[in-house]
């Protein structure tokens, strides 16, 4: 069991290590851009999970079953030629995105992500370890190349719950910046929220009741209720768990062994998760009684059981962004994969043997945000922090234009936010 109580309600969960730091930009790019280096990266890490979509001819999801995108409360249309870059690193990715501004959207430019596995070990030590260290610097490292080599205007770089809770967290962000030049913000769990929301809630279905929107993330997972408010949705509620598939594995241990140890373990999941959800579940069940339920999950787990509804031979961004899922699917899928061995798991497409030990604790989750949150249907989103921050960074820049000047300070980012009322 984990050594410390769970943060809830409107606790500022990491304020210790983080919160609103008023930072944006962390630094600039001084080296220009080769000439003709505008087109996007073809390489593998580019072609990672969450890198930019790409024209292709893989299975799409029905139109009837996807989201239907709202417009966004702001048009943005300073330095449209300028590059933004959004860098989150998480407990187990490390994840960038480069993009304009185009019209009240953006395009993707250039993106990479890599499992780097910040957390391992984590919840045993309290601390971030030599070698997990060493795998995110050689990551940052890529990261850096890629924002100066894309001439990159402004960016910001948030490292989120393994960063807050480890103990060696400051002294691991001293050394990122020594070493690479990038400036992480370790930033609150509440901004972790408001930046995942801000970033997917554009596929949130529409309708006038209340929605959830939750992040499963490595090292914690974020919920918040919204409710339509003048024209945008607005923030009633808000919860931050430290149990994410890296959190909560570690520390319940992987689920094998044979079928009744398999059970066992992942009921002992589900029980820890469900306890740090009951006061968060006491506070919404008002809203939980309002009519139709919306729901949608922004992370590795949702995305990965969504390829599995879809039976998609390998992971789709196209077909998996934006769609909507039954939920009695959802927890057909939770279901089996918790009674698969770690052998069988590793099988599944678009599993493998990196997400097989993982996805059980997601699933856990999952589970338990079901039980608080009965919605019908699932909305699936491919995006979250890093769509929220180039939102935040692009409408701070309409908001307060300014000549580009190297040595420019950085703006406060609380107001900056789009389309979100807090």
């Amino acid at each position: 069991m984990a050594d410390f109580s769970p943060p809830d309600g409107n606790k500022r969960a990491g304020s210790k290590k983080g919160g609103k730091s008023g930072k944006v930009a962390d630094f600039r790019y001084k080296r220009p851009a080769k000439p003709g280096d505008d087109r996007p990266s073809h390489g593998a890490a580019a072609r990672g999970r969450g890198s930019a979509p790409s024209a292709d001819t893989k299975p799409r999801a029905k139109a009837a079953n996807r989201a239907r995108p709202g417009k966004s409360a702001t048009s943005w249309s300073a330095r449209p030629g300028q590059a933004y870059a959004a860098l989150d690193l998480g407990t187990n990715n490390c994840r960038l995105l480069i993009a304009r501004p185009a019209g009240d959207s953006f395009t993707v430019i250039d993106a990479f992500s890599r499992v780097v596995k910040l957390g391992e070990g984590l919840a045993h030590t309290g601390r971030l370890s030599d070698a997990a260290m060493e795998r995110t610097l050689q990551a940052l490292s890529v990261c850096a190349e890629k924002l100066r080599r894309r001439n990159v205007y402004l960016a910001r770089s948030v490292a989120t719950e393994a960063c807050r809770r480890a103990a060696n967290g400051a002294e691991f962000i001293a050394r990122v910046r020594e070493q690479t030049g990038i400036a992480l913000d370790i930033i609150s769990a509440e901004e972790e929220a408001r930046l995942a929301v801000l970033g997917c809630q554009i596929l949130l279905e529409p309708g006038e009741g209340p929605a959830v929107i939750f992040d499963i993330g490595g090292g914690s997972t974020e919920l918040v209720l919204l409710e339509q408010g003048s024209g945008v949705p607005e923030m009633r509620d808000w919860l931050s768990v430290p149990w994410g598939v890296v959190s909560l594995t570690d520390t319940v241990g992987r689920v094998e062994g044979d079928a009744a140890q398999r059970r066992q373990r992942y009921a002992e999941m589900r029980q820890l998760v469900r306890s740090s959800f009951a006061g968060f579940a006491e506070r919404i069940a008002p809203s939980a009684r309002q009519g139709e339920l919306r729901l949608l999950g922004t992370s590795g787990t949702v995305t990965t059981l969504a390829s599995l509804h879809l039976e998609l031979p390998q992971y789709d961004r196209s077909a998996v962004d934006g769609l909507i899922v039954p939920a009695q699917s959802m927890l057909g899928i939770t279901e089996r994969l918790a009674g698969m061995s770690p052998e069988e798991r590793s099988a599944v497409p678009c599993i493998g043997r990196d997400r097989a030990e993982l996805v059980v604790a997601g699933c856990a989750i999952l589970d338990s945000i079901l039980d608080i949150w009965p919605a019908t249907r699932l909305g699936v989103a491919d995006r979250g922090i890093r769509e929220g921050i180039l939102r935040s960074l692009m409408a701070h820049e309409l908001a307060h234009p300014h000549p580009l000047h190297e040595s420019r300070p950085a703006w406060p980012a609380r107001d900056a936010s789009p389309g979100l009322a807090k």
